[in-house]
């Protein structure tokens, strides 16, 4: 679609209930999906929905259902046996023969179930059309050649979910690495696909090709040699970030994740008072960005805002995304941020914590932040207390709510921290310069030979200061008994 154009194209989303599939997560799926879409820029106009044993048929849907859908197209619900499926736009750049092997070299044979009967299950969400659809997108996965039928039964433009999520990243993503990420899953998205976007157009010889080298041939160079090339480039980009990150090692470091559109823009924003882009948009920021919380602290930390996850999310996206992921791998606290006014917020969060888990964030101390409180009622909230008594309820528009917040962060991370009185004489350079910027200062009195500071922070940093500088105990009380001299414990 032209994002340019005024009038939108229309959509008709089609859901597709097994038979481990609730109602709830059926209706919750294509919520999710409608949003996606319209993210994308489309204009719902209707939705179906079919219960199916599987989803691997040749037309994932019934020929009932099938000629159904088709009156939002205008096609003809029947799939023609010399249609030729329209190129895609993320296909064009390259040409395909379909009858060769994908891109890689592999054999690619799809097995379909045979159906007995137009439709297996009985169906749901039927509506009369009110308006024609150009476009269908599907809530699963589809291989080339469901789509390819799909498209000549509908005449429309046919897209499954993985294709819907993988252009909003292409459209959103605004660093060079997040480019990056995106175009080595987009091209590995649509590799296998470009199989069947043209018609048996199998062309030998011509300039610059080996002896008897087909198109479809020189086409799997271009894709390999770009997805090597694109992997090179974002290898040294990480590289780049991995520095970084090392130099924010000894930072206290709070990073946000969640579900897409649960809040942690906004959270961000009211976190550090930076002017982080807030869109009530699935996946509107892809960027990680790094900001300090404000108001300020001593020590430091530093807030990070992660990408959004999602059901169903493409694992060559999750892939491709490590490196930003690592972001929260490498954090010193993790603040699960839900939106609890989504009824399906808990497998959202288990969404989250399987995505952590993968990329070995599992065990990094955490917070679990109800954002968005005030969509509830006290009832609503009420129950849920009871149900997460660990959870912060808070709204990311509410001063108060992130003041609180605010406060909690500082106690989580000075639980962990010494209180220490330490002397340091008047002929020491440089020594209370680093300890007012790195640590914090409760008190200060002044000795003939030297400044006695009470100080809190964390025992590494008091050993190293005590390293550099060989600093000696004051005269003050030690909090939790701790030495100054810590190598003596």
């Amino acid at each position: 679609m032209n994002e340019n154009e005024t009038t939108p194209l229309k959509a008709v989303l089609v859901g597709i209930q097994l038979q481990r599939t609730s109602d709830q997560e059926l209706k919750g799926s294509l919520t999710e999906l409608s949003r996606l879409v319209t993210t994308l820029g489309y204009e719902v106009v209707g939705q179906m929905s079919q219960r199916r044993s599987s989803t691997k048929t040749a037309n994932v849907l019934g020929d009932g259902k099938l000629k159904e859908l088709a009156q939002w197209t205008g096609g003809t619900g029947k799939v023609s046996p010399n249609f030729v499926k329209k190129k895609h736009k993320a296909a064009l750049r390259f040409k395909k023969d379909e009858e060769e092997d994908d891109l890689f070299g592999d054999d690619v044979e799809e097995v379909f179930e045979v159906e007995e009967g137009a439709e297996d299950m009985d169906s749901s969400g039927d509506t009369t059309p009110q308006e024609k659809a150009q476009v269908v997108v599907i809530d699963c996965d589809l291989s080339p050649s469901q789509l390819r039928n799909l498209e000549s039964a509908t005449g429309a433009q046919v897209l499954d979910r993985t294709g819907v999520i993988i252009e909003i990243f292409s459209r959103h993503a605004r660093t060079r690495a997040a480019r990056l990420q995106v175009e080595i899953a987009r091209l590995t998205y649509v590799a296998p696909r470009m199989r069947e976007s043209t018609a048996g157009d199998d062309r030998q010889g011509g300039g610059g090709k080996g002896a008897g080298e087909t198109s479809i041939e020189l086409d799997r160079r271009k894709i390999r040699d770009r997805i090597k090339e694109l992997k090179q480039e974002l290898a040294s980009i990480s590289q780049e970030l991995d520095t970084r990150r090392a130099r924010r090692e000894q930072e206290l470091t709070i990073a946000l994740v969640g579900y897409t559109n649960a809040g942690k823009s906004s959270l961000m924003r009211a976190l550090t008072g930076s002017d982080v882009l807030v869109a009530d948009k699935l996946f509107a920021t892809l960027d990680t960005t790094v900001r300090v919380l404000y108001p300020e602290t001593k020590p430091k930390m530093l807030v990070s805002d992660t990408v959004g996850f999602i059901k169903k999310l493409p694992h060559d996206l999750v892939a491709s995304f490590k490196s930003t992921l690592d972001e929260a791998a490498n954090a010193s606290l993790l603040l699960y941020t839900v939106d609890c006014s989504d009824p399906t917020f808990r497998s959202q969060l288990e969404v989250t914590r399987t995505v952590l888990a993968e990329v070995g964030a599992q065990d990094i101390p955490s917070m679990l932040i109800f954002n968005k409180r005030d969509r509830l009622s006290q009832e609503e909230e009420a129950e849920l207390t009871k149900e997460f008594p660990e959870a912060h309820f808070m709204s990311a528009k509410n001063a108060d709510d992130v003041a609180a917040l605010h406060t909690m962060l500082v106690k989580h991370f000075e639980n962990e921290m010494v209180e220490e009185d330490v002397l340091i004489p008047y002929t020491t350079q440089g020594a209370i310069g680093e300890i007012r910027g790195k640590m914090r200062v409760l008190n200060e009195t002044y000795e003939a030979n030297g400044v006695v500071l009470k100080i809190r922070a964390h025992r590494e940093d008091l050993q190293s200061m005590k390293e550099r500088y060989g600093l000696i105990p004051g005269k003050g009380k030690k909090k939790n008994n701790l030495s100054w001299n810590i190598d003596d414990e």
